[in-house]
């Protein structure tokens, strides 16, 4: 079974045309030029596994779980949260955040490829 942090990520760089990106030495999910999680520090293997994530529309839901804080260097006021989820935080919670985070900067045309990929699975 791959590792929360590793399937996070794998999920997030599935998106419609997601990247990875090094901006102050920390490795983001990028679409376009826009950040939609930060993954904090590439060489960060001391910390706990965490991210940072655009919610505009789930924003109190998830600061109202325990492993949750609102993001610092005011992208709180942006409805960023930083998520330090436990080994056993359900998978299909934090990808809905990494995927809302998505839709939250992603062009309209990529939101609809999406969309469409998603129409296909179900």
């Amino acid at each position: 079974m791959e590792n929360p942090a590793d399937a996070v990520r794998t999920f997030a760089f599935s998106l419609p045309e997601a990247y990875e990106d090094h901006p102050w030495g920390e490795s983001v999910a990028k679409v376009g030029k826009k950040v939609f999680v930060f993954f904090g520090l590439a060489d960060d293997t001391g910390r706990p596994f965490g991210f940072s994530v655009k919610l505009p529309t789930s924003n109190d839901e998830a600061l109202a779980m325990p492993f949750t804080q609102p993001t610092g260097y005011g992208l709180d006021r942006g409805s960023w949260v930083t998520v330090r989820p436990p080994i056993d935080a359900p998978l299909e919670l934090l990808t809905a955040w990494i995927e809302e985070s998505y839709r939250a900067v992603a062009p309209k045309p990529l939101v609809a490829r999406l969309d469409a990929q998603n129409a296909h699975v179900r």
